[in-house]
C-alpha cells in the first residue's frame, strides 16, 4: 500500500483569460504544474481517486448530495476541457461506497456521473488526458449552498482513505479547486426566477447558452484583474493559513472552518477547498504525511488564491 497526494487550484481562465496573468505569473505557474506532472510521473500510479467539485454542470439542486462517488464518469468539455467518458474504475469505486456507508458516512453513487473542468483540468495536468489512468471520481460539493459542517467531510475523506489504505495499489488522491475565490457563480437566495430554473436542473444546454454563460465569467475575470467587479477580493492570508493547516498533517484542524465565516472571508467559492480537505484526510489515514511541494500566490487574472501542493506518506 502507497498513498500520495497532489492539490491544486483549477480555473475556467487557465486556457480562455480575455485578460490573461504576466508571463512571470504564468511561469510560475507552469512550473508548479511541472512539479507536480513529474511527481506523479515519478510516483507512477496505479488507482487515481479525484476529489472534485461542480459548477452547475453536472450536480444540480434538483437532487444534491454533499458528496458522492461515479461509478461512471463523463467530461462535458467546458472551458475547453477534454469532454468524452474518464476511464473509472467501477470495482473500486463501488467498493469505496460500500465501505464509506459501513463507516456511517452516507455516500451517494452516481451511475452517470457529468463532470466539468474542476475534475479534468487536474488530470490533463498530471497525466495528459482523463483516459490515462484507473480513476474513481468523487464529487464534493463547494458551490452550491447550504454546506455540511467540515467534519462530516473530514470523515468522507478518512473513510475513503480507510480503504485505499487496504489495497496493494499505489494510490493518487487528488485534490481539486480553490482556494480564496468569488467569481460570479450565481446564488440560489438571490438569482432570480430564471437563473433559478437552470441552478435546479440545466443540464445539456444549447451551444449557444454554454458559450453565453462561459462569456460572462471570462468577461467577469477580466473586469476583477481591472478592479472594476463588485466581488469579494482573494485573501492570501486565509489561502496561507489553510495550506498549513493541510502541510501540519493535524486534519482535525479543519473541522474549525465555518461555513458562514470562510464565505465571508474567501469568497463563495472558498468552499471548494472542501476537496483539499477530504484528500488530506483521506491521505492521513493511511498514516503520517510529509509535503514535498508547495507553490502559492495570488492571480487576480484566474479569479482565484492559486495554489498547489503534493504530499506523500512516510
Amino acid at each position: 500500500m502507497s498513498l500520495a497526494l497532489v492539490a491544486m487550484s483549477h480555473s475556467p481562465l487557465l486556457h480562455t483569460a480575455e485578460l490573461p496573468p504576466s508571463d512571470a505569473v504564468r511561469a510560475r505557474v507552469d512550473a508548479a504544474f511541472a512539479a507536480i506532472h513529474d511527481f506523479a510521473r515519478a510516483y507512477d500510479p496505479t488507482l487515481v481517486v479525484v476529489f472534485a467539485p461542480d459548477h452547475y454542470n453536472g450536480v444540480f439542486y434538483d437532487m444534491l448530495p454533499p458528496f458522492a462517488v461515479g461509478l461512471a464518469a463523463t467530461g462535458i468539455g467546458d472551458y475547453g476541457s477534454t469532454a468524452g467518458p474518464l476511464s473509472v474504475d467501477e470495482d473500486h469505486a463501488l467498493a469505496i461506497v460500500r465501505h464509506a456507508q459501513q463507516a456511517d458516512v452516507d455516500m451517494t453513487l452516481s451511475r452517470r456521473l457529468e463532470v466539468d473542468h474542476g475534475a479534468v483540468q487536474p488530470l490533463e495536468t498530471l497525466f495528459g488526458g482523463i483516459d490515462a489512468r484507473p480513476v474513481v471520481p468523487v464529487f464534493v460539493n463547494g458551490v452550491a449552498a447550504p454546506f455540511v459542517p467540515m467534519r462530516r467531510i473530514r470523515a468522507m475523506g478518512q473513510a475513503v482513505g480507510d480503504y485505499l489504505a487496504s489495497l496493494d495499489e499505489r494510490v493518487l488522491v487528488i485534490a481539486s479547486g480553490g482556494l480564496s475565490h468569488d467569481p460570479p457563480v450565481p446564488q440560489w437566495d438571490t438569482a432570480p426566477e430564471a437563473v433559478r430554473a437552470g441552478l435546479i436542473d440545466g443540464r445539456h444546454p444549447s451551444a449557444e447558452a454554454r458559450e453565453a454563460r462561459q462569456r460572462r465569467v471570462i468577461e467577469g475575470a477580466a473586469a476583477f484583474a481591472r478592479g472594476e467587479a463588485a466581488i469579494r477580493d482573494l485573501n492570501p492570508g486565509w489561502d496561507r493559513t489553510f495550506m498549513a493547516d493541510c502541510a501540519s498533517g493535524d486534519v482535525a484542524r479543519f473541522d474549525a472552518y465555518e461555513a458562514d465565516a470562510m464565505t465571508e472571508e474567501a469568497g463563495h467559492s472558498s468552499h471548494e477547498v472542501r476537496t483539499w480537505v477530504a484528500a488530506f484526510s483521506a491521505l492521513a489515514a493511511a498514516g503520517p504525511y510529509e509535503t514535498t511541494y508547495e507553490y502559492y500566490e495570488p492571480i487576480p487574472e484566474y479569479i482565484a488564491g492559486f495554489g498547489v501542493m503534493a504530499a506523500r506518506t512516510r
